[in-house]
């Protein structure tokens, strides 16, 4: 091949070469850039290439800071993933060529007895081979390990520095080994020199590199589970609380109406004796007395209307108009801390994107339910910024895995600048609950007998 046109061969593959590896890295940091970003990356690469030395490192060490000062500088991207994902995109495109050189120099010696300007020619059109294993690795990290958003909160040295010692071993094995100066025999077989070997460490190397991606993204979720974990039991706790609080309203409520009889003929005493004002202080004080006793929300659930009183009460206090017509049914086969987990989290939810809103006049929060048979649908609706693209946190999840347990769905509609969150559960008849409760009872009763 005349010069020329190895010159021009070897600058157009580089600039694909780089191109491949940007689009790639872009993808990778979650980004978008025009085309004319591009064209100016690869143009400036080339331009570096022809007037500093020949050597592999400084080609990967120049590629490593222009995608790394793209990445911060182009396309705004936190330093942390623009550093860690542009030491994968060079070390994944220089593992790949060099697996392909070293299948090649395997073959070499078996093209003794052909032309070897043929030889050569074929060889170094089939050298860029190596950008389909390349093309192939970053789908798969893509795909499957892309966590941009956690590496800006994460160390991401324990997968930074094992790339790197990846990237600096493997251009060590390669310019000691495959360096300028090279014995081979008669048939072009390059002396002390074992290219399965070579193979299976690049292999290897490559390997390595999904290994340590895998056993970072296993360690991150770990890590935000954990998390999650010990905020489920801090709303455990706080739902337990609210439990206990509509438990002791309740005997409060049941010592009252055991008094109630008392009372009545402590004011009829009263009455009789001309004693009245006494007695309109002793209604006073009953009145006092019941106050403390109701609920600012009823929805047939004692648990529940200490929990939605609340959230609404603190809803209101922001300025927030707030509307209930929640009726559950009591008693009920839904236990009372999962009616905690969906309203809980509805409201702090709706809560919190009212919140959000600039208008103060157009904010509200309704909450409604009704039952139908065998099923209970629950509905939050409020207001919110307008934005259609919200993130399904952690809250949304505990409302959908309670709704799972009881055959139940959950489902989320966005309309202008409305949400409504609906719950629908499956929960057995009464008369059916009532006969398994006197079921249950019995045996009870008849274990205790005993």
């Amino acid at each position: 091949m005349p010069a020329y046109l190895d010159f021009f061969y070897t600058q157009m593959m580089a600039g694909i070469q780089v191109l491949v590896g940007f689009y790639f890295y872009i993808k990778l940091l979650h980004k978008k850039t025009k085309t004319f970003v591009y064209i100016l990356i690869t143009v400036f690469w080339l331009f570096m290439t022809t007037v500093l030395p020949d050597s592999s490192i400084i080609d990967f060490l120049l590629y490593f800071l222009l995608l790394t000062a793209s990445g911060i500088l182009l396309c705004h991207a936190n330093w942390k993933p623009a550093l860690l994902y542009a030491a994968l995109t060079v070390e994944v495109m220089q593992l790949s060529y060099g697996i392909v050189n070293s299948l090649l120099l395997m073959l070499y010696p078996f093209t003794a007895s052909l032309n070897q300007k043929v030889v050569g020619i074929a060889f170094m059109i089939l050298g860029h081979v190596a950008l389909l294993p390349a093309i192939f690795c970053y789908r798969m990290i893509c795909r499957y390990f892309s966590y941009y958003e956690t590496i800006q909160k994460q160390s991401m040295l324990m997968v930074l520095i094992p790339i790197l010692l990846i990237f600096f071993m493997s251009d060590y094995i390669s310019s000691v080994i495959y360096g300028n100066v090279s014995v081979t025999d008669s048939s072009g077989r390059i002396l002390h020199t074992n290219h399965y070997q070579i193979f299976v460490i690049q292999l290897l190397g490559i390997a390595s590199l999904f290994c340590i991606m895998s056993a970072c993204k296993k360690l991150l979720q770990n890590v935000r589970l954990s998390t999650e974990l010990s905020l489920l039991e801090q709303q455990e706790h706080s739902l337990s609380q609210y439990v206990a609080e509509a438990r002791a309203r309740y005997d409060k409520t049941k010592a009252f109406r055991h008094d109630l009889k008392n009372h009545m003929t402590v004011l009829s005493e009263l009455l009789q004796s001309g004693k009245t004002k006494k007695a309109l202080t002793y209604i006073a004080d009953m009145a006092e007395q019941t106050q403390e006793l109701s609920f600012a929300c009823s929805t047939n659930n004692p648990v529940a209307d200490i929990l939605v009183g609340n959230k609404l009460g603190l809803a209101k206090s922001m300025n927030i108009d707030v509307r209930c017509s929640l009726l559950l049914p009591y008693p009920c086969f839904v236990r009372d801390i999962d009616f905690c987990i969906i309203l809980s989290n509805a409201l702090d939810n709706a809560i919190h994107a009212c919140q959000k809103m600039e208008d103060s006049d157009g904010r509200y929060i309704h909450v409604s339910g009704r039952t139908q048979g065998d099923f209970l649908l629950l509905e939050v609706e409020n207001s919110f910024r307008g934005n259609a693209l919200f993130q399904k946190g952690t809250g949304l999840s505990n409302i959908k895995a309670v709704a799972e347990k009881y055959h139940g769905a959950m489902r989320t509609t966005v309309q202008g600048k409305t949400f409504l969150l609906s719950v629908l559960l499956i929960i057995p008849r009464q008369s059916d609950n009532i006969l398994h409760q006197n079921s249950s009872d019995t045996a009870l009763d008849s274990r205790n007998s005993k």
